[in-house]
């Protein structure tokens, strides 16, 4: 029975990433509105009752995705900073931010992220999931730079809050720009700005 209960849950696991896999690229390249559930099972090789036992809906697999796209996101740029082999918190800062705002321009992230996520989602759905990933990140630099006396001595949530609204902003800068290479350029230099007027 344990056996038969555990290859059930293995088999729903696998709809599940199967669904989240086959929707991603077609949300990336199309969009929400533009991509039907049909095109959807037809790529993850499920039937529409498969991805209605996994999610109630469209928007749930969306949101699925969108926390897939966000857990990459979150792994890109914790690995970039740990990885890099810096030691200034304001450096490791920088880097993590530049780190970002080169994923943001990304079509995949642009859209599904900073452009349908808000709209898709709702704004406060969308927050309180774009914080559970990029805040701890935000959050551990900010702490760690306090703690080295790099920042001044101050509580590091409403700091974090702040940088993390720069960085969106920013990064949605980038995405409606007509020139968005010029706009990565500029957005980025203030941020880098911003970064470094922190320091103590």
């Amino acid at each position: 029975m344990k056996s038969e209960r555990r290859t059930q849950e293995q088999r729903s696991t696998a709809t599940r990433a199967a669904l989240i896999e086959a929707a991603r690229p077609l949300f990336a390249a199309s969009g929400f509105a533009a991509v039907s559930t049909e095109a959807i099972v037809r790529a993850a090789g499920v039937t529409r009752g498969a991805m209605y036992h996994q999610f109630a809906d469209k928007t749930e697999l969306f949101a699925a995705v969108f926390e897939a796209v966000e857990a990459d996101l979150t792994k890109r740029i914790g690995s970039a900073v740990s990885e890099s082999g810096l030691s200034d918190p304001i450096a490791l800062m920088k880097l993590g931010a530049a780190t970002w705002l080169d994923a943001g321009a990304e079509p995949e992230v642009q859209r599904i992220v900073l452009i349908e996520a808000p709209s898709v989602l709702g704004w406060e759905r969308w927050r309180e999931l774009s914080f559970r990933y990029g805040m701890g990140l935000v959050h551990s630099l900010v702490e760690l730079a306090i703690s080295s006396g790099r920042l001044l001595a101050q509580p590091p949530e409403p700091l974090s809050h702040v940088l993390i609204g720069a960085l969106d902003e920013a990064s949605l800068y980038v995405a409606r720009s007509d020139d968005p290479a010029r706009a990565r350029r500029e957005v980025g230099a203030v941020i880098d700005r911003l970064i470094a007027s922190l320091a103590a």
